[in-house]
């Protein structure tokens, strides 16, 4: 029997390898079809995507300005419930992403990181985990727009 938690694990490093190498068409294969994104880098307005080509029109016209990318995992933590009437996994799946994006800016000739959140929920669907719903907030950064902006307040519980 797979184990739940490393696919998942393997679905969150999918994100981070397809996101890295740019293969924004990949991204598709890791989202549900109704998946919403909310996005808040806390310096612009918080923004809500649906569906995965809203998600990757977004992300990848975010990411043109800089000429090396890449996206690393920090911590993950994950929690996949049992149904409490019989003990049973559940499709469902929750889980928090620390990361940041080290980057270098193709105008300014700069270096950057981005240290930022995602709060996830997860689906099983015929057998694979896909992102079902995520929330994205800044933390920090270096270089061009810095700040410290913190850990927000309302950040869901996983698991214990």
């Amino acid at each position: 029997m797979p184990d739940n938690l490393v696919e998942l694990q393997q679905l969150q490093s999918a994100y981070a390898d397809v996101v890295s190498r740019r293969a924004w068409s990949e991204l598709e294969r890791l989202f549900l079809p109704d998946i919403t994104v909310e996005v808040d880098t806390v310096s612009s307005p918080a923004r809500t995507l649906t569906g995965p080509a809203d998600f990757i029109a977004f992300v990848s016209t975010a990411c043109e300005r800089f000429d090396h990318f890449q996206f690393v995992t920090l911590n993950s933590v994950l929690n996949v419930a049992a149904d409490s009437a019989n003990g049973v996994m559940s499709d469902e799946a929750t889980g928090r992403i620390f990361m940041c994006e080290i980057r270098h800016h193709k105008e300014e000739q700069e270096w950057s990181t981005a240290y930022g959140l995602y709060a996830d929920r997860y689906r099983k669907v015929d057998g694979a985990w896909w992102f079902a719903e995520r929330r994205y907030r800044s933390l920090a950064r270096t270089g061009p727009n810095a700040g410290i902006f913190g850990v927000p307040a309302d950040l869901p519980q996983i698991g214990r």
